[in-house]
């Protein structure tokens, strides 16, 4: 356990990708190498990058990568992809979008599959920013799911949640309905180059100036084009300038402790819910209480509050 702790810090590339596999599979040799590489976290900059399908999220996590490497930044891509409701499997589309970047070693790239968590962000991700962290990354790059509607999650992974929208579409109104208004600190108007353009980013600038912002950082509205590449030293300035804002407002620590405290519930409630249902496959007592709900013979919300109180959570 320490030696995979010890190579982590010195940022050997497979020990981090095993201990990732490890985290995904609920392996505890994860749980104990993120408890001895947790002081050395806190680091990496951790830059969200959310929106509809279609918006270029993976050529604009593609661009910045590109613009990061040039100023000799390293960097963590974890790209999440939407699970098979069938097959549980992913389709890991990252992996194919990226390959030019999977022969530097200044970069490190993880596709990892939503396996049906709501929000369309795995709470695995919380846990491995931090081993990308530990293991020297400087800039980690999260691109949700983009299932069609706001991945709320990112915000409690982020340090900069980054909204990318494109024109002719719609998506502002469907970006008020939706919530994006209260999670984005930047807003990117994608595919620039195209008709609409112009108004997309003048109707959001319009929304954002009726709605309330969680602090006094004013959201901006970039236009960018990541297929050429146009915007995009602009954003990451903007970026940096967000990062600032942050520490010194305090809002960073403040920001960090609050999500690492939203993690531990969680889990705790994932990890609840898991020894449950084990303990179901194997407790006859329980498995007849089922067959009894199932049957009409109990009511399931009395049976449950019922259930609650004998295993000592009690309502006060």
């Amino acid at each position: 356990m320490e030696d995979a702790a010890r190579r982590l810090l010195e940022g050997d590339q497979r020990t981090l990708s095993r201990m990732i596999s490890y985290l995904e599979r609920g392996d505890p040799q994860a749980a104990g190498v993120l408890k001895t590489i947790d002081p050395h976290t806190g680091n990496a900059y951790i830059v969200g990058i959310t929106g509809p399908p279609g918006a270029g999220k993976s050529t604009l996590v593609d661009r910045l990568a590109e613009l990061l490497r040039g100023k000799e930044l390293t960097v963590g891509i974890i790209g999440v992809d939407p699970s098979s409701p069938f097959t549980g499997g992913a389709l890991l589309g990252d992996r194919v979008r990226m390959q030019r970047h999977y022969l530097d070693p200044g970069v490190f790239i993880r596709s990892i599959a939503t396996r049906g968590q709501a929000g369309g962000l795995p709470r695995t991700v919380r846990g491995i920013t931090r081993l990308l962290d530990a293991s020297g990354i400087d800039v980690i790059l999260v691109e949700t799911v983009g299932v069609g509607q706001t991945e709320l999650g990112v915000l409690e992974v982020a340090d900069t949640v980054l909204v990318v929208l494109m024109p002719e579409s719609g998506d502002a109104i469907q970006a008020l309905k939706a919530g994006i208004m209260e999670i984005a600190d930047i807003y990117l108007v994608n595919k620039a180059d195209r008709d609409g353009a112009n108004q997309m980013a003048t109707n959001i600038t319009s929304m954002l100036q009726l709605g309330h912002n969680r602090t006094d950082w004013a959201p901006p509205v970039m236009l960018t084009t990541a297929q050429s590449g146009q915007g995009i030293d602009e954003v990451w300035e903007k970026i940096q300038e967000h990062k600032q804002h942050l520490t010194d407002s305090g809002e960073l620590t403040k920001r960090r402790g609050l999500n690492r405290q939203k993690e531990f519930l969680e889990t705790v409630q994932e990890e609840m819910t898991r020894r449950l249902k084990a303990r179901i496959e194997q407790d006859p007592t329980l498995i007849a209480n089922l067959d009894r709900i199932a049957n009409k013979e109990s009511e399931p919300y009395s049976a449950a509050l019922e259930f609650l109180e004998n295993a000592g959570f009690n309502a006060e």
